[in-house]
């Protein structure tokens, strides 16, 4: 049987982009979906799209939405935790606020951080599981040029899905990462001179994304790379890490010269 065929499914900032796509594959894959967004006018047209419910709601006080969708669904069996922003980048991204830092740390990793919190001991205590997927993005893997708060709130949303795989795994939590580099959404359109850098191995398109994630799912695999080049990128990395930040310099240099510095 597919993993998600029949599964009661919450996907988080379901109301455009890679969240839209979660949603929408979900429900073909014959999953019974709550659509959450901020957006509630949003949430409502994607969730009458798909046959799906819509509740809105901000994703970092997240209990309510998980004892709204536990009552509709009867069980939330797979938690999309998708929901992210971006921060602030350009030329004074070190010197982005406080509050800033705050709203993004909230969103990006603390509501991931408060969906499992409620979640895990539910799904420990029944018996049957559950499954916890984290929209991150490459930047959690390889950093990203531009804003720093996107980068370091991305490597903890990893850093957090890694956890609870290796805390919870053994018990019947599955979890997976997504870690995209660009996709055609709000976010890239809005990417400035960042745009061209993420695109460099294409641009995909949302329901790329989604295809990717069923996939890594139905396999048991904890990364989800729609963009293959970022496992051999990942190594790299982690082979030679001086060698990949000396890349990383010149291409931040590209960026500067483009008009885009940090």
């Amino acid at each position: 049987m597919p993993a998600l065929q029949g599964k009661g499914v919450v996907v988080t900032g379901a109301g455009r982009g890679i969240g839209r796509a979660l949603a929408t594959r979900a429900a073909a894959e014959g999953a019974r979906v709550v659509v959450n967004d901020l957006d509630e006018a949003n949430a409502h047209q994607v969730a009458a799209e798909i046959g799906g419910t819509a509740i809105a709601g901000d994703v970092t006080a997240p209990e309510a939405l998980i004892d709204a969708a536990t009552e509709t669904l009867g069980r939330v069996d797979v938690f999309f935790a998708n929901a992210g922003i971006d921060g602030a980048g350009g030329a004074n991204s070190l010197q982005t606020e406080d509050d800033v830092w705050d709203r993004v740390l909230d969103v990006n990793v603390m509501a991931h951080v408060r969906a499992a919190r409620v979640l895990v001991p539910r799904w420990l205590d029944d018996g049957q599981g559950g499954r916890f997927v984290v929209t991150a993005s490459a930047a959690g893997l390889l950093t990203m040029i531009g804003s720093a708060p996107y980068s370091v709130t991305k490597h903890a949303a990893v850093g957090f899905a890694e956890w609870l795989s290796v805390t919870y795994g053994a018990r019947g939590i599955d979890v997976h990462a997504i870690c995209p580099q660009g996709v055609r959404t709000q976010m890239l359109e809005e990417a400035g001179p960042l745009q061209a850098l993420l695109s460099r191995d294409s641009a995909l398109e949302p329901e790329q994304v989604a295809d990717a994630a069923v996939a890594a799912i139905e396999d048991g695999r904890f990364l989800v790379l729609p963009h293959p080049e970022v496992a051999g990128y990942y190594v790299a990395r982690a082979t030679d890490t001086d060698r990949w930040l000396a890349g990383m310099r010149r291409l931040q240099q590209k960026v500067d010269d483009a008009g885009g510095s940090s």
